[in-house]
């Protein structure tokens, strides 16, 4: 892995894959014996919790009244 010039790196898709770890994710670096540990940060807010918080009050009872659960999904992901 190469340090770019902002002090960035890139975890590997097979490594975020494995400790679940998504965009948007907090994570802190921390030194533990003279070695840089990645770390989910405390009380961060989850995937989860930052998708629900995004989508709250987007839509109301009259969007979406009458529709099927399949209706509502394919608006949700757009189709």
């Amino acid at each position: 892995m190469l340090l770019n010039s902002k002090g960035q790196v890139t975890i590997p898709a097979h490594l975020r894959a494995k400790h679940n770890l998504h965009e948007g994710d907090e994570v802190e670096i921390i030194e533990v014996g003279g070695a840089l540990r990645i770390v989910r940060a405390d009380g961060a807010p989850t995937r989860g919790q930052r998708l629900v918080r995004r989508l709250r009050g987007t839509a109301d009872g009259k969007d979406i009244e009458g529709m099927s659960t399949d209706e509502i999904m394919n608006l949700l992901r757009g189709e």
